[in-house]
């Protein structure tokens, strides 16, 4: 019988560099022989992609913060079921860009929905799976919008786009989270260079 797999979950407000330091972390644990799935959310599975597209670039005027929250939910649902759980148990460690938190951080702490409720979408859809490790990436909120801008070009989705209020809202919330839960989470300085946070990434996942 296969060990257990182990879930780490990437988490940060936009231009931190989570999709970089994801692949770069799989990389580094594939050289150390370990199977490696990496993942996004919203997404993972045809279905949860569809809903990627629905929810970042809707048409119409958008989803209010209640139908975001049930769609990441149905989403996160079908993800943990299809991919997650069944990487897990095959024995891989499962890396993910996003996942539950930053339901908590953007649709609670950015649109005002009561955590409890998002927690309770979450072990309805999901059985309440969490990782066993989440990293947060931090960063300078000037040095974040620098780094968006870079990568964007002035083209955010409908939710990167939202002013500066908002993104502080979710950036606070997320610190909230990681100080009321210091087990489940790392605290990571994004700041230097890719190979600088590496390190930083991947001391924080081997520890576990």
């Amino acid at each position: 019988m296969n060990a257990p797999g182990r879930f780490f979950a990437l988490e940060g407000g936009e231009g931190v560099g989570k999709s970089t330091q994801l692949r770069l972390l799989a990389e580094a644990l594939r050289a150390r022989g370990i199977g490696v799935v990496t993942t996004r959310e919203p997404g993972g599975t045809p279905g949860a992609e569809a809903i990627r597209a629905m929810v970042l670039d809707p048409a119409g005027d958008g989803w209010g913060p209640r139908a975001e929250a049930l769609l990441f939910a149905a989403a996160r649902a079908d993800h943990v079921e299809r991919l997650i759980r069944p990487a897990l148990a095959r024995g891989d460690w499962v890396l993910t860009d996003r996942y539950l938190d930053s339901s908590r951080a953007y649709q609670g702490g950015g649109s005002g929905l009561d955590d409890a409720d998002i927690l309770t979408l979450h072990r309805i859809g999901s059985g309440g799976l969490l990782p066993d490790r989440t990293v947060l990436l931090q960063l300078d909120p000037d040095e974040a919008a620098r780094r968006l801008a870079e990568r964007d070009r002035g083209h955010s989705d409908r939710i990167g786009g939202r002013d500066i209020a908002y993104h502080a809202r979710v950036a606070a919330a997320f610190r909230h989270f990681a100080e009321a839960d210091p087990h489940r989470f790392a605290l990571i300085d994004a700041s230097g260079a890719p190979d600088e946070v590496h390190t930083r990434v991947l001391a924080a996942v081997l520890e576990r």
